[in-house]
């Protein structure tokens, strides 16, 4: 498959995650984001794994237990407690610079040196997404930014470490997201427990929220991802992130009656055009040559990509 075919399914993962909002708001019950999160991983997780008919073996249970907790045990509940602490545009901002950690975590543990033009245009990208989403009334809470900030690197350093390590031979992306899925979620269903207390009741609406956060909002999204995550460099993915708060404010538009001033639209265009540009920049970047391990490893999991075992 072509980079740019890669980097267009990839890209449908950030673009689900914009919706979240609208379906929370719409159909979910109230004041339960520790359960929706719950919702949307532990399901997701184990119908994956379900699928796929594969357990993790030897050092890949502690391995895929490390990944879920950052890529969402972590990450889901500090993003949560950000969206509480901070008016949605200002977590919305620390999300989208969520790059700038992948970026450097990925030339330290990777090899990826990132070119200035990617380092600009992760920065231009978050510039843009503040056009959108930032009011004049927006306020700053320190536990709101610090958890902000520090959801955005465990999701870096998920994004990074997923790639560092790749997949088991033979095990492809379905497996490794249900891994992470199941992980995942188990960790924050204390956490929820403690904070929100037992499950609401459930109405059709909320089902049908709940249903399709699981499917296609967690589900199809993270494999996705993780299926980007093995095929592009860690920063070229990291990139597209920023076309979830994009996608967000199109929904809240389209679907939600939200106007947009032209400061907003200009933002948009910056944002998506950054992100466009950012992905071709890392196309042209040269890529490092690595141990010869690294390349093994490298080709194995080109290899080994897609297949499952049965």
């Amino acid at each position: 498959m072509k980079r740019s075919a890669t980097v267009a399914l990839t890209a449908l993962a950030p673009i689900s995650w914009g919706s979240t909002y609208a379906v929370a708001t719409e159909l979910l019950p109230p004041d339960r984001p520790l359960f929706t999160g719950v919702m949307r991983a532990l399901p997701a997780g184990l119908l994956l794994t379900a699928l796929a008919r594969t357990l993790p073996t030897g050092a890949w249970w502690w391995k895929s237990a490390v990944l879920g907790t950052l890529n969402i045990g972590a990450f889901f509940p500090l993003l949560f407690l950000s969206a509480y602490r901070l008016p949605g545009g200002v977590a919305a901002v620390l999300g989208a610079a969520g790059p700038l950690f992948v970026v450097g975590l990925a030339a330290l543990l990777l090899g990826e040196r990132a070119s200035l033009r990617t380092v600009l245009a992760a920065v231009v990208a978050a510039f843009g997404v503040s056009m959108v989403v930032l009011t004049a009334e927006a306020r700053l809470d320190l536990v709101g930014v610090v958890a902000g900030v520090v959801s955005s690197a465990s999701m870096g350093a998920g994004t990074v470490m997923t790639k560092r390590w790749g997949r088991p031979r033979g095990v492809g992306p379905l497996a490794m997201t249900g891994w992470q899925l199941t992980a995942g979620g188990l960790v924050i269903i204390p956490v929820a427990a403690l904070v929100e207390g037992a499950p609401p009741a459930l109405d059709g609406a909320a089902l049908l929220g709940y249903g399709y956060m699981m499917l296609i909002n967690t589900g199809i999204a993270y494999w996705l991802w993780f299926r980007g995550i093995g095929k592009l460099s860690a920063t070229s993915v990291t990139l597209l992130g920023p076309l979830s708060p994009l996608t967000a404010a199109a929904i809240g538009w389209a679907a939600l009656g939200q106007a947009l001033t032209p400061v907003q639209l200009a933002g948009i265009a910056i944002a998506f055009g950054a992100t466009v540009a950012g992905q071709l920049a890392v196309a042209r970047t040269p890529k490092p040559f690595s141990s010869t391990e690294q390349i093994d490893r490298n080709i194995s999991m080109d290899l080994s990509d897609g297949r499952v075992r049965r």
